[in-house]
């Protein structure tokens, strides 16, 4: 790809007031509803909170503990270790406390993005336009923030890249500076730097000045080998957070970045550059290694982590090349959309960055500069890799995403018009569609009027940025990044009402129902999990969720699990259910909304569409036998 052109350093204009503006209302975004139960997550979220919240009631850091089957060592200790500590090992256990880290290592890589696209541009609006663009992804805003999560190792193993980033750029400045007539770089042996950003030793030839290699001095952008001592430590954190694997990528994305961006570059060079990143590559795998000389069981962790967790990643039971070319969703073909996908409302601007890629193949005119060429090695290679293993997915090219975003706000008015335009429609329907849904959810009374004016306005800004966008071609790119936040934002509003008492049981009935062992239905991997944020303090105990055609087949197994529980969690099966097919046997100590995540086949279609109340909301209810006394739930 060619090199960008970067609007020159300005002044503090009313413009970058706006981007700084947005920024933070797109910090404030994902600060709001941290704890809700219903923000878009990973699927086994549930799964580590449930894990750490034993390891953390045995008291100590190892061996993990869990009550799922073949569920126990299948991620590195830190991440559980986060949440013990960020929950003060479980006496203040909440989804916020587990989910606070979270987005501090998200708003930490936002930090180094920022940092970097000012180095690069001398423009604070720039640096603020591709902050805001990597909160706009839709799995920054998916996985930067919940406790299962991307963004520990996104910050961790991008710190040895945004490094690099850094010192290439300083030592372009510096060679800029050498060029002119303020400093003499040659031959004499009396060369002295004469400004602060020239730096050239006494001795150094021009070549050597040129060339950014000083014998691993790290004067003029070389990384020594103290750097790369570092960047093993960084990498290590971030592989005791996922995955001994990541090396790969994360190695080999340092690697070619290094040798690929080098004013200059030789064998003995290539040679030096190797050794370092192995060293890095050798701490970073040593830290992982702790997990085993740490771990009282490490046959446990080298099964159920090493040869489960991730060597069955590698093989298909339908055959490697089977998968990797006629596999959907899980083929190479798929898997080289990955960032498009990642990128979500901004999947037609990532398209349209692609076209100007694929058409800078064709131009040899000019070399690109260094930092492009480490932007571009960092999303290759992680692309690259990842269309490796048969088992392949989107999600796992996300700690090159912080590339993406720099990219697209490099190339912003070089992207053509009509991909934000896309992308801006796109994000319209949406905010659409949720205004709807907290309008529905305020006719059933879930949502109160307040959470419906505020995401009325919402909706409002969103239309006029629509209108602004589609009409003013000035405005279209601003506007489409605008309004992506601005659906992010009705997200949350759409769901705030569930987290107050719509969607929680009432304290009472919190008390009354202390150390009881409770019957919950379980849909999926851990979401029993969930009840210990609903109703702390008890023992619940999973149940198939099955979809009851008819209401005898439910209330049968009703009565099976209050014979045998001293409560259950009962949800209602279609809207005509105004109560639980026990009563009038049983008693409800209480009831919540909940919003369904799984829909049969048919139950959503076009009629209905615009009615969510008949498809999206349902009833939860908590059920004792009527044997139960009126002091409590029977032991």
């Amino acid at each position: 790809m060619n090199q960008a052109s970067p609007p020159r350093a300005q002044r503090f204009d009313a413009r970058t007031l706006a981007w700084l503006a947005l920024l933070a209302l797109a910090v404030a975004v994902y600060a709001f509803g941290l704890g809700g139960q219903y923000i878009p997550s990973n699927g086994d979220e549930l799964v580590y909170s449930h894990i750490a919240r034993l390891t953390a009631a045995s008291s100590q850091w190892l061996p993990l503990v869990s009550e799922l089957d073949h569920m126990r060592n299948t991620k590195p200790p830190l991440l559980f270790w986060q949440g013990m500590l960020a929950s003060d090992w479980g006496r203040h256990w909440s989804q916020t406390a587990l989910r606070a880290p979270s987005l501090l290592y998200t708003l930490l890589t936002c930090g180094a993005i920022l940092w970097s696209v000012q180095k690069i541009t001398g423009n604070l609006r720039s640096a603020c336009m591709a902050t805001c663009i990597y909160l706009a992804f839709f799995c920054t805003f998916r996985f930067g923030r919940t406790y299962l999560t991307s963004a520990p190792e996104t910050f961790w193993l991008n710190v040895p890249m945004f490094w690099l980033l850094w010192a290439r750029l300083r030592q372009t400045r510096q060679l800029s500076l050498c060029s002119s007539s303020a400093c003499h770089c040659g031959p004499d042996p009396q060369s002295m730097p004469l400004d602060d950003g020239c730096r050239v030793k006494p001795g150094m030839t021009a070549g050597e000045a040129r060339g950014g290699i000083s014998d691993g001095g790290g004067t003029n952008g070389d990384l020594t080998w103290l750097a790369h001592a570092g960047f093993g430590v960084a990498l290590g954190l971030g592989l005791a957070y996922k995955s001994f694997a990541l090396i790969a990528p994360a190695a080999a994305a340092l690697w070619c970045a290094q040798l690929l961006s080098a004013p200059s570059l030789n064998w003995r060079a290539a040679t030096q550059v190797s050794l370092k990143v192995g060293l890095s590559s050798a701490l970073a795998l040593a830290i992982f290694a702790l997990w085993f000389v740490l771990d009282p069981d490490p046959s446990a962790v080298w099964q159920e982590f090493v040869l489960g967790e991730n060597a069955s990643k590698l093989s298909s039971e339908r055959g490697y090349w089977q998968v990797a070319v006629f596999g959907g969703g899980v083929s190479i073909w798929a898997q080289l959309l990955a960032y498009v996908q990642n990128a979500g409302l901004l999947a037609f601007v990532v398209l349209g960055l692609l076209g100007l890629g694929v058409r800078a193949l064709f131009d040899k005119s000019s070399r690109p500069d260094a930092h492009m060429i480490i932007l571009l090695s960092w999303l290759a290679v992680w692309l690259i890799v990842f269309t490796l293993p048969s088992q392949r997915s989107a999600r796992y090219v996300i700690p090159a995403m912080p590339a993406l975003a720099m990219l697209i706000a490099l190339y912003w008015q070089r992207i053509g018009r009509m991909w934000f335009a896309l992308s801006l429609l796109l994000s319209g329907f949406l905010i659409a569609a949720l205004t709807r849904i907290t309008w529905a959810a305020h006719g059933l009374g879930i949502a109160s009027n307040l959470e419906l004016g505020f995401t009325l306005l919402i909706g409002l800004a969103g239309l006029l940025l629509l209108g602004g966008g589609m009409f003013k071609p000035a405005w279209t790119r601003a506007c489409t990044v605008a309004l992506c936040l601005a659906v992010y934002a009705s997200f949350g509003l759409s769901t705030a009402s569930l987290n107050g008492s719509a969607g929680q049981y009432d304290s009472n009935v919190q008390v009354k129902l202390q150390r009881s062992r409770v019957a919950v239905p379980n849909g999926f991997n851990g979401e029993f999990e969930r009840f210990h944020f609903l109703l702390p303090g008890n023992y619940f105990v999973p149940y198939a969720l099955e979809e009851h055609s008819a209401s005898n087949s439910g209330a049968r197994q009703l009565r099976v699990l209050l014979a045998s529980h001293d409560a259950v969690i009962w949800l209602q099966s279609d809207l005509s259910e105004l109560a639980p097919p026990c009563v009038p046997d049983c008693r409800v100590l209480g009831w919540r909304w909940d919003v369904k995540g799984r829909h049969r086949s048919g139950e959503i279609n076009a009629g209905n569409l615009w009615y969510p109340d008949r498809w999206l909301f349902r009833r939860e209810w908590l059920v004792t036998s009527a044997l139960t006394s009126s002091g409590g739930v029977q032991r």
